[in-house]
């Protein structure tokens, strides 16, 4: 929120809009807004995969790229109300087969969010097999991933691609905030692949040559979010 208007909202038709204040009005009480992902997190956080961890860092991998931080149970916020907003760096390393830079909802080209969501991995499937077909005719991220479990060559190089690019980004995430655990959520976080091969990957890209921090699965599953937001009122 921003002057009591949403901002940055990848459901764009929101920003600018004075969501609490409208639903208030329509359920006639006070309201908590927070984005998904501090939700996600602070419910992991509160009693999920990072209860009794001080730092946990939350992500959700869908049909955006979120994240969120809890510090010793409470939800960091920050001065410009975006902490935790990784999906909007660049990509760090993104070489050859990350070009050309695929366009953000937010103006810019190359961020995280555009390779690390489920459309994104559908779009980079779609770019590396497919270069002539329509943009939004996609094989979907759930698709690929059963494709590539079942031996499918080309599904299996689109994941390897999606785990390195993910390995890389949460380096980065680690290198500035060092969190006590990462909590995956979102659509993409029910890959078992992700839990077995994502600690080495970034063990490459961490500034440590001990990479300690785990990265787990939500204990509460798909209803996380809402359980943080029921949180807000603690």
């Amino acid at each position: 929120l921003r002057n009591g208007l949403i901002k940055n909202a990848n459901s764009t038709c929101l920003i600018g809009k004075p969501l609490r204040r409208d639903l208030q009005a329509l359920l006639q009480r006070e309201i908590r807004l927070a984005n998904d992902a501090n939700c996600f997190a602070l419910s992991e956080a509160v009693d999920g995969a990072g209860r009794n961890a001080g730092v946990v860092f939350g992500v959700i991998l869908g049909t955006g790229v979120g994240g969120g931080i809890v510090v010793d149970g409470r939800v960091l916020t920050g001065a410009n109300a975006i902490a935790g907003e990784w999906g909007h760096n660049p990509l760090p390393g993104a070489g050859d087969d990350g070009l050309p830079l695929p366009d953000c909802y937010c103006g810019r080209k190359g961020c995280i969010e555009t390779y690390l969501s489920g459309p994104g991995l559908a779009a980079d499937h779609t770019r590396h097999n497919y270069p002539t077909v329509e943009a939004t005719a996609h094989i979907d991220a759930i698709t690929i991933a059963a494709m590539a479990e079942a031996g499918d060559p080309a599904a299996e190089a689109t994941l390897a691609r999606y785990l390195n690019r993910l390995g890389r980004a949460l380096a980065g995430v680690v290198n500035l905030l060092d969190p006590d655990v990462i909590v995956l959520g979102g659509g993409l976080s029910g890959l078992t692949r992700l839990y077995l091969e994502l600690p080495a990957i970034c063990g490459e890209h961490v500034f440590s040559d001990d990479f300690r921090t785990p990265i787990r699965p939500p204990v509460h599953g798909d209803s996380s979010g809402v359980r943080g937001a029921a949180w807000l009122w603690n």
